[in-house]
């Protein structure tokens, strides 16, 4: 099971850290990633980090403002958000699968970013 939190509201350019626990022993097996779906539009992948963290990546829009991360002891993905535009507001979802490229069998419950102008 995983839980993403730590969405709100925040001013264009500033920043925001996502969070996303997963309760099960085997996350550290687990590659990860961040998916978003803004309203109207259909959920696109946002980034992605291998099971052990060293492999990294990124869609275009997002490259150089948005950072994953991983704590395996912690069970725990991140996603450092900077530079924030109103184009990256939705709602941002955590998900977990054997490979970074897919298929993600595991997802969270979903947290709101929403950026102003």
């Amino acid at each position: 099971q995983l839980q993403a939190f730590g969405g709100g509201l925040v001013q264009a350019g500033g920043s925001l850290r996502l969070s996303c626990a997963a309760s099960e022993r085997t996350f550290s097996t687990y590659a990860m990633g961040w998916f978003r779906q803004a309203p109207g539009k259909e959920r696109e992948f946002v980034t992605a980090i291998s099971w052990n963290g060293d492999s990294t990546f990124y869609q275009p829009s997002v490259k150089g403002r948005f950072t994953i991360s991983r704590d395996n002891a912690k069970n725990t993905v991140y996603l450092q958000m900077n530079s924030l535009k109103p184009e990256d507001t939705a709602v941002y979802y955590c998900a977990g699968g054997p490979s970074t490229a897919g298929p993600y069998d595991y997802w969270g419950q979903g947290t709101q970013v929403t950026v102003s102008s």
